[in-house]
């Protein structure tokens, strides 16, 4: 669990440095625009067909809903709320991931189990994306589940860290939920910021962003009115932070009920922007022309392959430098989704037979495995292009590199490999023989 709490971090300075012009929303708790008018009413048993009803509740975001926090409190809350129907989760939380990924990853992770009702959030981690990039993502997401489930209701959720929270008391949503506000405008998609009552506490200097939690009585009462809020000033305790986030929601709904009106079909108006990645898809690694002798690993066999086989279409393993894997797709936008750690190495990237880009799939955070992406060519005009994708043998110093976050190589035989681990290729487009 710790790569889903500690890998998000990576977008937290992002958060807090200056931001280029772009209109803030004004702060609000709850903008119910259309509702869940589907969602209510079935959780509220008004279809008449006399069966409980099985509602299928969707949470895609990073690792602040990957927590047994809003997500396991809000599904619990519904359970509660709505007796008279059975609910179920789909958990498609991953760490440290923005919706640049989300939106590839929505149709294999959440619309292929057909929920009900889907929670976007990803406010956090696309606090260093530009508006331009969240608006493409978020409004793909959008357009995928009401084309693939026009029965599926949809709801942006904001969470914060603690540089958001001045802003926030100020009476601006920062940046990227303000991008994320200009989709669900369009698309009438309510909202909800988790975050309006922990920055009000803030400013009044009654959160504690970075503390445990008290263990003694003693410890308790010595914190009077203040609220330890998170033990990183990211992830919030799930005994007092997310239940904040949850309350949140409950005051919520209310509103969202009295604006959500007869069961309907959502349908697609005209998008809000034309490079919108509705066209967004995941494909396997093994689509890919990959070097002789390299199959996708067993997961039976294979811990690693083992560990992501419910996130990655296939996971292949490149250990020889000069082994290379080569694509052709015809879309606007690539991307690859592989596995970072302790063995990663460096990749040679070329795109159009270009001059090739040298990527490290290592950082200070490789510690531990974790899922992650990198882009080939993005704004690229809609035509067909080939890639490839060759390990390459430069070594490099990967304890500076961990040191970087005052990190040590624990066993240094973990980090002597520099191989490549892609497992799925991330196309606005498709791939074509």
């Amino acid at each position: 669990m710790r790569s889903l709490f500690c890998a998000i971090l990576l977008c937290v300075g992002f958060v807090q440095a200056a931001e280029p012009e772009f209109p803030l929303v004004a702060t609000q708790e709850c903008r119910p625009r259309a509702g869940l008018p589907n969602f209510l009413a079935k959780a509220q048993g008004r279809f008449g067909s006399g069966a409980l009803p099985e509602i299928k509740v969707g949470y895609l975001g990073g690792s602040i809903t990957a927590q047994p926090g809003w997500r396991v409190k809000s599904l619990a809350h519904f359970k509660q709320a709505y007796p008279n129907a059975k609910f179920t989760e789909i958990n498609a939380a991953i760490g440290g991931t923005g919706s640049d990924l989300g939106v590839f990853r929505v149709q294999q992770d959440v619309l292929s189990k057909q929920p009900d009702l889907l929670f976007v959030e990803f406010a956090v981690n696309d606090g260093g994306a530009s508006p331009e990039q969240i608006i493409r993502c978020m409004e793909g997401i959008v357009r995928q589940t009401w084309r693939t489930n026009p029965n599926c209701d949809i709801c942006f959720v904001y969470t914060l860290v603690e540089g958001m929270a001045p802003g926030i008391a100020a009476g601006k949503f920062p940046r990227s939920a303000s991008a994320m506000e200009k989709v669900a405008d369009h698309y009438g998609i309510p909202t909800i910021h988790f975050g309006l009552e922990v920055s009000r506490l803030s400013k009044e200097g009654k959160v504690l962003w970075k503390s445990p939690l008290p263990k003694t009585p003693e410890e308790k009462a010595a914190l009077g009115d203040k609220v330890v809020f998170a033990p990183d000033s990211v992830h919030p305790h799930v005994e007092t932070g997310h239940k904040m986030y949850l309350e949140a929601i409950v005051r919520s709904l209310p509103g969202i009920s009295q604006a959500s009106g007869k069961l309907m079909k959502h349908e697609l108006p005209a998008p809000l922007v034309t490079d919108n990645f509705e066209r967004a898809s995941l494909t396997s690694i093994a689509a890919a022309k990959l070097p002789a002798g390299v199959a996708p690993l067993d997961p039976a066999k294979d811990a690693m392959a083992k560990s992501y086989t419910n996130r990655l279409p296939a996971l292949v393993r490149l250990t020889q430098p000069g082994q290379a894997i080569e694509f052709k797709f015809k879309g606007t936008h690539c991307a690859v989704y592989d596995v970072v750690g302790p063995a990663g190495g460096k990749v040679a990237v070329t795109l159009d037979g270009g001059t090739p880009k040298v990527v490290t799939r290592f950082d200070a955070y490789c510690t531990y495995a974790r899922l992650s992406t990198f882009t080939v060519g993005t704004k690229l005009t809609d035509a067909v292009h080939t890639v490839r994708l060759e390990l390459l043998p430069d070594a490099f110093d990967k304890a500076a590199i961990l040191a970087q976050r005052k990190e040590k190589m624990d066993k240094p035989e973990r980090f002597e490999d520099r191989h490549f681990f892609p497992g799925g290729l991330l196309v606005v487009g498709e791939l074509v023989p």
